[in-house]
């Protein structure tokens, strides 16, 4: 379990809280995020860009001049791409560049990202101050208070307007409502600063969700469990009996090569007794 570094209103660091597991899994798959990030910036092109071909542009109706006798290369119309107003060979075509990821893998990838920042002590929580109105030399002042250098990524607890307005001229911060931030933004920021009441509520919708699972869920989980730790059981069980069986194998060879042996010895001892009986009667 990730723990995150916690400030209150008034910037004044306080007790180091736990992040919920339901986000913050430990999961960091970087493909999936790079994946993610080119989706996005595709997505951000408005793909309007055109220019003509030489069949597109005025002009160019007549041959400059005759096929021969001028010395001068032939041609064929004023509005080839080699001339000066002329059209362009392989012009670019407005097209979409809109890129589209499966739900589930844009959800790894935000886990993911949040992860990353995560391990990296890079997740803040924190008590965000009531704005009245927008003021962003409150804001600077809050965050210089934490100390947050860099790049910062504001996470607030559904939409805050006065603290949106107040970060909209801050080059190196970003706000945006937990939960609707793009993997782009949390790996564009180097601090992720979160709202805490957003992550508590995150963490009692998780419990709720459990909590209202129904028995058929519950006891379809239970069941699986206890068929990997059944199978995993008879797995064990099978390498014992079959390395056993490999032990008796093995001595019941070696019995039989030694009473093989000794057959061998006892065949011999007779031979050599008859040899020596005719030498005495030689």
């Amino acid at each position: 379990m990730y723990k995150a570094r916690y400030y209150k209103v008034d910037g004044k660091k306080g007790k180091a809280r736990a992040l919920p597991d339901v986000l913050f899994d430990g999961v960091v798959n970087e493909g999936v995020m790079h994946q993610a990030v080119k989706a996005y910036l595709a997505n951000q092109r408005q793909g309007t860009a055109a220019a003509k071909t030489r069949s597109e542009v005025s002009g160019g109706n007549s041959k400059p001049w005759r096929q021969k006798g001028t010395g001068r290369a032939r041609q064929g119309s004023t509005r080839a791409v080699q001339w000066e107003g002329g059209g362009r060979a392989f012009p670019p075509i407005p097209h979409s560049w809109r890129q589209q990821i499966p739900r589930k893998v844009k959800a790894l990838a935000r886990r993911s990202a949040l992860n990353d920042r995560a391990e990296n002590d890079r997740v803040v929580l924190v008590d965000m101050p009531a704005l009245e109105k927008p003021r962003t030399r409150e804001l600077t002042g809050f965050l210089g208070a934490m100390e947050m250098a860099g790049k910062v990524l504001l996470l607030t607890d559904g939409k805050n307007e006065n603290l949106y307005l107040s970060a909209r001229n801050l080059p190196h911060v970003t706000v945006r409502p937990f939960g609707h931030e793009s993997v782009y933004d949390v790996l564009w920021a180097h601090t992720i600063v979160i709202e805490r009441s957003a992550v508590e509520k995150l963490g009692e919708a998780a419990a709720d969700d459990a909590a209202k699972a129904p028995p058929e869920a519950k006891a379809a989980s239970t069941t699986k469990a206890a068929g990997k730790t059944k199978a995993a059981g008879k797995t064990k069980a099978a390498s014992k009996t079959k390395a056993a069986g490999k032990a008796k194998a093995a001595g019941k060879t070696k019995a039989a090569g030694e009473d093989e042996a000794a057959g061998k010895d006892e065949a011999e001892e007779p031979a050599e007794g008859t040899e020596s009986e005719e030498d005495g009667d030689a």
